[in-house]
């Protein structure tokens, strides 16, 4: 008996240890995300960092065997060189300390900063490298990386004899030099194989070339009789030149042709403050000893300067330089002091842009440019874009005779409305300037790779079309046929389901119907089906594994995401175009995603999820016969209780057959009584196989946290009648609801409803039609759809006229057309009708939904003496942004629901708010003796 005794202790003791534990919110900060998932071009290696609880990265380095080659705390942004052979990472200093020294007042300039880490995968060597802002590495060769210092200052140390010691990292004898508003900074050339360094010092701007071993760099003077200087160096050799050189000059749009045999930048030597600056593009090519000036302000086209901010680039086949041209500057009066300026805004009815889009364009108009081509065999300088036609796209990388010039300036007024915009187009010949071809009030184009094409959908006739450049032919490719959005449920024309691209040499666009791939030729129009979904209700889609792929390779094997529509099943295909052959090579009850190629190899990363599988990277060749999981980024996910997710079908109000998502609680019993929390926004079942880790949502309930602690979540698909959003949303929430009441495990007692923005309009609407829901949140509400039309939407400046008109609110007219559905649509009018307490959260800096519709809402609840509760978070714009106010949000939010659904002790806040005096200091989250 004695020998039972500690046997038994045992057991009772593992029992306990293995109990599993509901989450709580202190738990979001030991979830881990992946960031920057990247493989090695060869493919031998993937880097990846942990994020835990949204704080300090842990960067690990693994083999595609998955074996752990090499892992480092506080790192992050790693990339691997063109090569293979290192990783370069940047390490943090810890967050904590960070926020500890701020809270001691440590000024920014003290605060520590970033290190950059280099690693030798083959001989697991690590070099750390302090006080580094950037680094660069080259794209497409190996061998160097460039890093930019941070603003140091001089440290005086002791040497073995007790004098000063010099600082073994460069710094500057007084302040960094402004450059405008950038400021100049040390930069260190390394030698990764010899680790031999070259200090340059106040660099404006640096840049390798792509594929040629150079090396460029912009300075602005050291001291006093220092010259500003571009200079470039050839790191087969090791020479360096200096190219260009003046007193205080001022470099921008430093860039390599892709050889490195050329450079372009643009420079202003003026040493005045004079308002108009007299820019000029400068071109080095190998074998010249100095830079030679192309254009300045003098050569360009009257009525244009050269821009210092417009992108300068070149051809592939480098015969053109790109740069951009601008109009003069207003000039202003800089004698006129404060009392005498007048600041009024005039605001005209037929302005194209509304005021509040100019004033979030301005810095934008202020540095638009139009580009231009300079032809590097004979120096003629074509303007391509103009204040005309300001817009523009170049064809074959920039080697083609035509480029697509066009504005929607003429239609900017009335697509405050209509809810799209039309363009005027034109086509221009590169080599002369000649225009070929003008379009007006025409959809959306584009080129085509190679520039044989123009294309594009015409919403209105729901057809794509193509025009030939050379013979000006229009031609129709999928008139008559489905190519467009079957499910539209919104009073605007129907969307395109887009396209994969177009194959080698234009010979055919790719085009996407619901489900299938289907080849066009440009010329004649006729086309066919490459894949057969649409029986199976399978969506195929191309996947782009190079990112500098410009055609689909008709010779090639293409790989295809494929997802059942019915099942939600996803996988990977693999088709090829010559034989039309589909092969299936992964599918399953899980969310394939994020696929990335090896640059060298045929190594594939991707992830694979569901409800209860996180999306851990995994790895494989193109045949998917053998996958390796290379991460478990949250091995604690099994010491909590989770959930499940499933299907579940249901009859809307008028009779149409939807889905929805029903999430059960871990050991889910069905003679149990459950709470239910009701979430949605419109459709959202084709989600069901998605991974929802636990961390602080930023405006909507988390769904494993809630199932964890005990909920049901159901989330209902909607579809919309024009002119009747919210009984729609009424016709597809409220059955849905009622047939899990009818099948018995849910308590109808205790049913709450959450949702944000859209979905917050839909609860705001449902709580004055039925009493079903017990508690409800309603996140950035529209109550008043009449004052919400006359809104602005503060992140663009855009009216809100068109989304009543045309888009979600689905009103499908105007005020004045249809005021009943306005009326109808709008909680405003029947908010004596709520029974339910609400929870409303409405940000001050709502960009999205005027905030003042929340205050609507809110005063007029509180007017009628309706419990409701109203959060602001100061300065956050339409969802909470800032770590501690999603966490506050989070929490206030459960203990909301908590209180009224399953009968859990009352916040402070909710019995006495948080008075003004108090903000910021008492946030009234204690919990009060439970309910008797």
């Amino acid at each position: 008996m004695k020998r039972l005794i500690p046997l038994c202790i045992l057991l009772i003791s593992i029992s306990v240890f293995a109990q599993k534990k509901a989450l709580d919110h202190s738990d979001f900060d030991v979830w881990n995300t992946i960031q920057d998932p990247t493989l090695a071009p060869d493919g031998s290696h993937v880097l990846f960092s942990l994020e835990k609880g949204e704080k300090d990265n842990f960067l690990k380095v693994k083999d595609i065997q998955g074996t752990t080659v090499f892992e480092h705390e506080r790192s992050s942004k790693g990339r691997f060189t063109y090569d293979s052979n290192y990783v370069l990472f940047t390490v943090k200093p810890w967050k904590d300390s960070v926020i500890a020294m701020k809270s001691r007042k440590v000024k920014k300039k003290d605060l520590p900063k970033d290190s950059l880490g280099i690693l030798n995968i083959k001989t697991k060597s690590l070099i750390k490298i302090g006080n580094v802002k950037s680094y660069k590495i080259p794209e497409e060769w190996s061998g160097y990386v460039a890093y930019q210092l941070e603003e140091i200052k001089k440290e005086k140390e002791k040497d073995a004899d007790g004098g000063i010691a010099k600082t073994s990292i460069p710094e500057n004898k007084k302040k960094s030099k402004k450059d405008g508003k950038k400021t100049a900074y040390h930069v260190v050339l390394r030698n990764l194989d010899t680790q031999k360094e070259d200090t340059l010092k106040f660099v404006t701007h640096f840049t390798f070339a792509k594929k040629g071993k150079w090396f460029a760099y912009t300075s602005n003077g050291a001291q006093k009789d220092y010259d500003a200087g571009a200079y470039v160096m050839n790191l087969e050799n090791g020479e360096k030149s200096n190219i260009h050189s003046a007193k205080k000059a001022k470099y921008e749009q430093l860039q390599f042709s892709e050889s490195g045999k050329n450079l372009g930048f643009v420079v202003d030597t003026d040493t005045t403050k004079i308002q108009v600056r007299p820019n000029a593009l400068y071109m080095w090519s190998v074998g010249k000893t100095m830079a030679e000036k192309l254009v300045d302000s003098e050569a360009a086209p009257q009525g244009y300067l050269v821009s210092s901010d417009g992108q300068v680039s070149f051809s592939k086949d480098e015969s053109k330089l790109f740069f951009g041209l601008r109009k003069p500057p207003i000039v202003k009066d800089t004698t006129l002091t404060d009392e005498e300026i007048v600041n009024v805004e005039v605001w005209t009815y037929n302005e194209p842009r509304l005021y509040t889009v100019q004033e979030l364009q301005l810095k934008n108009d202020t540095v638009r440019s139009y580009l231009t081509a300079i032809h590097l065999k004979n120096k003629k300088l074509v303007q391509l874009a103009t204040t005309e036609y300001p817009n523009s796209e170049l064809g074959d990388e920039g080697n083609a005779t035509y480029a697509l010039v066009g504005t929607t300036l003429p239609y900017e007024l009335t697509s405050q409305w209509k809810g799209y915009r039309e363009n005027d187009y034109a086509i221009i010949n590169t080599e002369t300037g000649e225009t070929t071809m003008e379009v007006k009030q025409s959809p959306s184009m584009g080129l085509s790779p190679k520039a044989k094409y123009t294309f594009g959908y015409n919403a209105i006739d729901s057809t794509w079309f193509t025009y030939d450049i050379n013979s000006k032919a229009y031609t129709t490719l999928t008139k008559g046929k489905v190519f467009y959005d079957e499910l539209n449920d919104s009073p605007k024309f129907p969307s395109s389901y887009g396209m994969a691209g177009f194959t080698e040499n234009d010979a055919s666009i790719i085009l996407y119907d619901r489900y299938d791939l289907w080849e066009f030729d440009p010329k004649s129009g006729s086309g066919n089906r490459l894949t057969k979904g649409r029986e199976t209700k399978t969506r195929y889609r191309y996947v782009q594994l190079d990112e500098e792929e410009r055609f689909l390779d008709p010779k090639g094997k293409w790989l295809l995401t494929a997802f059942n529509e019915e099942t939600k099943y996803s996988g990977y295909a693999s088709f090829n175009p010559k034989t039309k052959k589909l092969i299936s090579l992964i599918s399953g009850p899980f969310r394939y995603a994020n696929a990335k190629k090896a640059k060298l190899g045929d190594v594939l990363l991707f992830t694979k999820e569901s409800f209860e599988v996180f999306p851990d990277l995994h790895v494989s060749d193109m045949s998917f016969k053998k996958t390796t999981v290379l991460s478990n980024a949250n091995p604690q996910q099994k010491d909590y209780y989770w959930g499940t997710i499933e299907l579940v079908d249901f009859t809307s109000l008028d009779g149409k057959a939807l889905k929805g998502l029903l999430v059960k609680p871990e050991n889910f019993d069905p003679k149990k009584k459950y709470p239910m929390l009701v979430n949605f926004y419109e459709r959202s079942t084709d989600n069901l196989y998605r991974h929802r880790a636990p961390k602080a949502e930023r405006s909507s309930i988390n769904y494993s946290f809630y199932t964890s602690r005990g909920y049901v979540i159901f989330n209902p698909d909607i579809e919309y009648r024009v002119g009747y959003p919210g009984e729609s949303a009424y016709n597809c929430v409220i059955p849905g609801v009622t047939s899990l009441i009818g099948k018995g495990f849910i308590d109808k007692d205790n049913i709450g409803v959450q949702g944000h923005s859209w979905g917050g309009y839909q609860i705001a609407y449902l709580v004055t039609k039925t009493d079903i829901f017990k508690a409800a949140e309603s996140g950035a509400p529209v109550p008043n759809m009449i004052s919400a039309y006359g809104g602005i939407r503060w992140w663009t400046g855009l009216s809100r006229q068109f989304q009543y008109e045309h888009t979600q609110s689905r009103i499908g007219g105007t005020p004045w057309e249809y005021p009943a559905r306005y009326i109808e649509n709008s909680p405003i009018f029947n908010i004596d009708k709520i029974h339910t307490p609400l929870l409303i959260m409405h940000n001050d800096a709502d960009g999205h939904v005027p905030w003042y519709q929340g205050i609507e809402f809110f005063t007029s609840l509180r007017r009628l003496g309706k419990p409701s509760w109203f959060l602001n978070y100061n300065g956050e714009p339409h969802w909470p942004l800032k770590l501690q106010n999603r966490k506050d949000f989070n929490i206030r939010m459960a203990q909301f629901f908590d209180y009224y659904l399953q009968g859990a002790a009352k916040p402070v806040w909710m019995e006495r708010g948080v008075p003004a005096m108090e903000k910021g200091v008492n946030q009234g989250l204690e919990l009060m003796d439970a309910k008797e």
